[in-house]
């Protein structure tokens, strides 16, 4: 396959006319569409948009390549147009571009890659561009890339010696890993030998690592250029000079990078133990961009521990139900089948807080912080406190001093302050002492004084669920109609943590007073539970414009995880939107727990979500009470998030490469 196979002569347009960048990038979606490149033009234009809200994808020099990958393109593919006096496209040099390329990549397969580098590495000729430019029909434009692709790529030695002995290495990386990342790489390498310096470039695109640094080459390095705008294998870099950067730096200023590098302004990066310091960067991060940064490590760990053991949970129960285990505290491992199952869910579900807390931690201290983060975790679901500890032989906590998911949110975030503290204060040792650092030092200390923290703020957590369990019986005694719209909209705000907790704790009591008829409760706290991660589930199912790639990969899973009774999957939004998801969630909640009171409607099983529905008083109002809370929870979220630029909407193309 040639560059030319992908290029369509009717999705060629020459010397046309185009007012503003929008205006250019329907011009080059619409050649798409002429050439049969699609299978849902809207779906691709969002996508295009999608990547340019990232940043935008002028080079510089009069030339923009706006691409996307998407499930509606129907194979790889090339639109192209020249535009004579050009078109303000938000280059980094300020110049319009009269120049432009739309890439167009499926979801699925990698083939077209290696065609599509070179496109951009030809782009970087100024004759060939030039070339480009004066071309008066599509044929004579294809026939400029034809000649040029065989001229740099057919007609090269077929044994052409490798080169030795580089002095500079780098590593390029864009977000979609289609354009930029080698076009960075040729600007580089280029640079590199105007300069008279040999350098070698790897790319990190989606086809996976290509022209991969060797040990060796490190080692031999006088420096390294990581131009990338996602995380790269660092650890490697060791004791090397390093200069972190943008991709569109390494694109737009290549020969200042390099210079940088040899004139020896660049200070070595260290990576002890894994406790990397910051290699050098032109950009610094915000500190709220940090901080959200090390979130989104924890969430996207912590994701595939509550879907898998989420949906095996409720598994265990659709087992027992079919097999004749009526409702109550045994339902999903009563039978032997539904049993393994479950356990097996349960176990996996247990893991996701502390998974959370450590890829918290390792996201701020890197692989030092995962040992006391998992530890912190472990203590914030097992409520661990000294007393604990203390009285018991059995590793059993204290079920009132359980701080959940703001325990493990904590925890994460401490467990990585205590480790760069510890890097800190360890550096003081002899050089000979490093390598008992990462594997004495750090460890013991660093899990010494996560377990001593946990215990310190659990029963403090604790002491707030006692409060709210207190307060919630009293206001029973005052309002049916309103503990159930409280109760309910707990259960939605911080979902397995605190709140969540003493109102579900609250529920299971008041079945367990036989003395009162208070199965009420109980229906109130399961079907706040039930509301958020459904809501989210509409949400993202019906207003796919308002969420990253990530949320409409995970947003139908959350159906499942909501009939389920299991809130937690609607944690990751939760932790990426707080301002917006939770309200939405809460009073999505709280309007099914009044529906839910005003049909009088009673639960006497703890659990279980739909697999109890038919040990449910007045289910038919149970089921309008959680339709009605699940819509106005999905609306107003549909009304507070505003529609994203860069969100995906191709949710086809998501269940196709996911098959």
């Amino acid at each position: 396959m040639r560059i030319v196979d992908l290029l369509n002569p009717c999705a060629i347009e020459l010397k046309t006319a185009a007012p503003d960048k929008a205006a250019a990038i329907d011009k080059l979606v619409a050649l798409h569409e002429k050439a049969g490149d699609l299978t849902d033009t809207a779906a691709y234009k969002e996508a295009i948009l999608a990547r340019e809200a990232q940043g935008t994808t002028a080079i510089g020099e009069g030339i923009a390549v706006p691409h996307a990958k998407c499930g509606a393109v129907k194979k790889p593919s090339l639109s192209a147009m020249t535009v004579p006096g050009g078109v303000d496209y938000g280059a980094p040099d300020g110049k319009p571009s009269d120049l432009l390329f739309m890439i167009a990549a499926p979801m699925d397969g990698d083939v077209h890659l290696e065609i599509l580098a070179r496109l951009m590495t030809m782009l970087m000729d100024a004759d060939f561009t030039a070339a480009l430019r004066a071309a008066e029909t599509p044929e004579q434009f294809l026939a400029v890339i034809d000649k040029a692709e065989k001229e740099k790529y057919d007609e090269k030695p077929a044994e052409a010696p490798a080169k030795t002995g580089y002095r500079i290495l780098a590593v390029t990386a864009c977000p979609t890993g289609i354009a930029h990342t080698y076009m960075a790489a040729e600007a580089l390498e280029k640079a590199g030998e105007k300069l008279g310096y040999a350098l070698k470039a790897e790319t990190d695109g989606s086809g996976g690592v290509k022209n991969r640094l060797t040990r060796e080459e490190i080692e031999a390095a006088d420096g390294i250029i990581v131009a990338a705008d996602k995380n790269v294998e660092m650890a490697r870099f060791d004791g090397k000079r390093v200069l972190k950067t943008s991709v569109s730096s390494g694109i737009n200023k290549p020969e200042e990078l390099v210079n940088k590098i040899m004139d020896g302004s660049v200070p070595v990066y260290h990576h002890e133990g894994g406790s990397s310091e910051a290699a050098y960067s032109e950009e610094k991060e915000s500190f709220g961009r940090q901080i959200y940064k090390h979130l989104m490590n924890g969430v996207s760990h912590m994701l595939p521990f509550v879907v898998g053991g989420g949906v095996l949970i409720a598994l265990g129960f659709l087992i027992d139900t079919i097999a004749g285990t009526p409702a109550g505290p045994t339902l999903g491992y009563t039978n032997p089948v539904a049993a393994i199952v479950f356990w097996i869910g349960k176990a996996a579900f247990a893991l996701m807080l502390p998974v959370l807390a450590a890829y918290i931690a390792q996201s701020i201290a890197d692989r030092p912080g995962l040992l006391p983060g998992f530890v912190g975790g472990v203590f914030a679901s097992s409520g661990y406190t000294f007393s604990s500890l203390l009285e018991n032989q059995n590793l059993v906590g204290d079920g009132t001093a359980v701080s959940g998911f703001l325990g493990a949110l904590i925890a994460g975030f401490v467990a990585g302050l205590i480790m760069l503290a510890l890097k800190k204060i360890f550096s003081f040792l002899p050089k000979s002492m490093d390598g008992v650092k990462p594997v004495f030092l750090y460890p013991v200390f660093g899990t010494v004084l996560m377990g001593l923290f946990m215990c310190l703020i659990n029963p403090i957590i604790g002491l707030i669920n006692t409060g709210l369990s207190n307060g919630l019986t009293a206001l029973g005694e005052t309002s049916r109609l309103l503990l159930s719209v409280v109760l309910a909209a707990m259960m939605a705000i911080d979902m397995g943590g605190p709140f969540n907790k003493a109102a579900y704790v609250f529920g299971t009591a008041m079945l367990t007073d036989a003395t009162t008829a208070n199965d009420w409760t109980m229906a109130a706290v399961l079907i706040g539970g039930m509301v958020p991660p459904i809501a989210i589930a509409l949400a993202t199912t019906f207003f796919k414009n308002r969420w990253t790639d990530e949320e409409l990969k995970s947003g139908p899973v959350n159906y499942v995880m909501g009939l389920c009774f299991i809130t937690e999957g609607a944690i990751p939004y939760a932790a990426s939107d707080p301002i917006r998801v939770i309200p939405s969630c809460m009073v999505g909640s709280a309007v099914a727990g009044a529906v839910s009171a005003l049909f009088g409607c009673s639960c006497p099983a703890p659990h279980g979500g739909i697999f109890v529905f038919p040990v449910v008083d007045n289910v038919l109002g149970f089921i309008v009470a959680l339709v009605a809370g699940s819509v106005v929870g999905a609306l107003m979220l549909a009304l507070l998030k505003k529609k994203r630029t860069d969100a995906p909407v191709a949710k086809k193309a998501k269940k196709a490469k996911a098959k």
